[in-house]
């Protein structure tokens, strides 16, 4: 043995001193560096980062939520904060990396980037803030703000009844003029103001929670209330319009443990509902919440909330803090920019700190979701109504609806008419009543002639069309959808044709890329749009690709506009460029 370790020994002294000797040819006297594989992380950085999420759990799925940490601290995040939360996770640093740049609301700055000026202002520019002028203000605020200050687009914040809106630090600045833009810089003011809501004391006062309690006491049965919603016809009001009822009973038969996540990740371009029920009346969304947790038999419930809507985290924070204990643990979780995590598979992949890629289907998250396991998903509106069809009954929801439709919707109505905002009216109404019951008629001098019956996605349709019901199953025919329920109206002072070249431009910017069909076929048909001359054969066949082989709703729904322009537009390619 001895002898054994000193020959070894010996072998290994030659060989070190062979190698330190050795030269490549042609390397010269150049020395290698004496740098570590890997990346150095900054103790300095590491002991900021330690700071910032103090005792909170070091867990993979909250990785987007230490990112927020750091984002909000810094206005940015740096290269070494990056490495040092690698490093605190005990995750790669390319994992961490590819995450935090999926999402627009996270500025990663590299080593070799110069560093991001201290205050960030976002100027929307989707469908109804640059009807407004947001392409104007744009530029003028990156005139009159100076170089310290960052003016950046932004994709639709949610206050379309608003527009032009802008967006400092988490505070909203409502019709934005340069004026009051600068004015708020100046003020330093970036932080949300809460409106007045119906607070967990004014709900109870007003018969709130009575019915969770009697579910949950069992005097109304699960069985009843699932009997209830599906006599009732609830439809999921995010966009699919899947039958609430049936599937909170095919989560139930799924085996437990079992999960429930709530969307309230509207980011349609024109939808701006979720914010409007959790500003208002956050408590009727939470006990629909419970009731729907009970009913599958659900411990955990994890809320995902569009990083656009400060104010409604803000609430949602104090007032689940005043729910008694005892019931299922509920999660906030905080979107970071991304319009893909409306889709209820994106979100389960952003629940658990990753990027929001869609998955594949199936299975669908009712067997397989949040962490492999079957999960309830429902959208805001949806659980607000659930608590008025249970109590009321279904004959109370079915006497709303109009030709032919049963229950309410809510309309988020913007563009050019007199009262932009959420409208609550019959499912099936047109969009000529809505205008004249519910919107005060168009802003004056403007004619009425196109509109956009459900979002960006939802397609483009002429005035002529503007009494077609709006509901699920109406418009399918007609090349469009009606989605979330997100109408834009148009008139004789917008061009159709840069309608369509907006929202191809926000599907291009919002497309994950994981999909070839959705990521090259919405820049090669905004490339085509932007020509004075559409080719209609090409974009026909961009079209059918993208619909026919795109993993999710994105891709499939992204060529409806441009479609339904060349379809029901004519006259727009008489007086520019044309079609071939």
């Amino acid at each position: 043995m001895e002898h054994s370790d000193g020959h070894e020994a010996q072998v290994n002294e030659t060989s070190l001193s062979r190698l330190r000797s050795f030269r490549h040819p042609g390397a010269g006297e150049k020395q290698a560096k004496a740098t570590p594989k890997g990346r150095i992380v900054d103790p300095h950085a590491r002991d900021e980062v330690e700071t910032l999420l103090g005792d909170r759990p070091r867990r993979r799925d909250l990785l987007i939520e230490h990112l927020h940490l750091i984002q909000d601290a810094y206005g940015q995040i740096s290269a070494a904060h990056l490495a040092a939360l690698a490093d605190i996770m005990r995750l790669a640093f390319a994992e961490v990396y590819e995450v935090a740049t999926f999402y627009a609301h996270f500025d990663v700055v590299k080593e070799a980037d110069a560093p991001i000026p201290p205050l960030t202002v976002r100027v929307c520019d989707s469908i109804a803030c640059a009807l407004l002028g947001s392409e104007k203000l744009l530029g003028e605020l990156r005139q009159s703000l100076g170089a310290d200050v960052r003016v950046v687009r932004a994709p639709c914040v949610g206050l379309c009844d608003q527009a032009p809106a802008v967006e400092i630090g988490h505070h909203f600045v409502h019709r934005a003029d340069v004026t009051a833009v600068e004015q708020a810089v100046r003020s330093g003011h970036t932080h949300p103001e809460i409106p007045a809501y119906i607070d967990y004391a004014a709900y109870l006062g007003g018969g709130g929670y009575a019915l969770l309690e009697r579910v949950r006491s069992g005097v109304l049965p699960a069985e009843a209330v699932l009997t209830a919603l599906e006599a009732g016809g609830l439809r999921g009001l995010g966009g699919a319009g899947f039958p609430t009822g049936r599937k909170w009973r095919s989560v139930l038969g799924e085996p437990g443990p079992r999960l429930m996540a709530v969307n309230a990740d509207e980011g349609e371009p024109g939808t701006f509902k979720d914010r409007y029920f959790l500003y208002a009346d956050p408590h009727r969304v939470l006990e629909g919440m419970l009731i729907g947790a009970h009913v599958a038999e659900v411990n955990d419930i994890y809320v995902y909330l569009r990083d656009e809507y400060p104010i409604g985290r803000e609430i949602l924070r104090r007032e689940l803090a005043k729910l008694p204990a005892g019931g299922p643990r509920i999660h906030l979780r905080r979107g970071a920019g991304a319009y893909i995590c409306g889709e209820e598979s994106s979100m389960l992949e952003s629940i658990e700190g990753k990027r929001g890629l869609p998955r594949q289907k199936p299975p669908y998250p009712f067997q397989v979701g949040l962490f492999g396991r079957p999960t309830l998903i429902n959208n805001v509106e949806t659980l607000f109504w659930v608590r008025d069809i249970i109590e009321k009954g279904a004959s109370w929801w079915a006497g709303h609806g109009r030709n032919g439709s049963k229950g309410l919707r809510s309309f988020s109505v913007s563009g050019r008419v007199r009262e932009p905002g959420v409208k609550i009216a019959p499912a099936g109404i047109t969009v000529r009543e809505l205008i004249d019951e519910f919107c005060g008629g168009m802003q004056p001098d403007h004619r009425f002639t196109a509109y956009l019956p459900g979002g960006a996605s939802g397609g483009i349709l002429p005035a002529t069309m503007a009494d077609i019901p709006l509901d699920f199953g109406t418009l399918e025919k007609y090349g469009c959808l009606i989605g979330s329920a997100a109408v834009v109206i148009l008139s004789d002072h917008d061009d159709v044709r840069e309608a369509a070249r907006n929202l191809m431009r926000f599907f291009e910017s919002e497309s994950c890329g994981q999909c070839t069909p959705c990521r090259s076929g919405t820049q090669k048909a905004r490339m085509l749009m932007e020509q004075p001359v559409w080719d209609r054969e090409l974009l026909g066949d961009l079209s059918a690709v993208m619909r026919d082989a795109s993993i999710c709703g994105l891709g499939q729904a992204a060529p409806n506009p441009v479609d339904c322009v060349i379809r029901y537009f004519p006259e727009a390619f008489e007086t520019e460029g044309g079609l071939k």
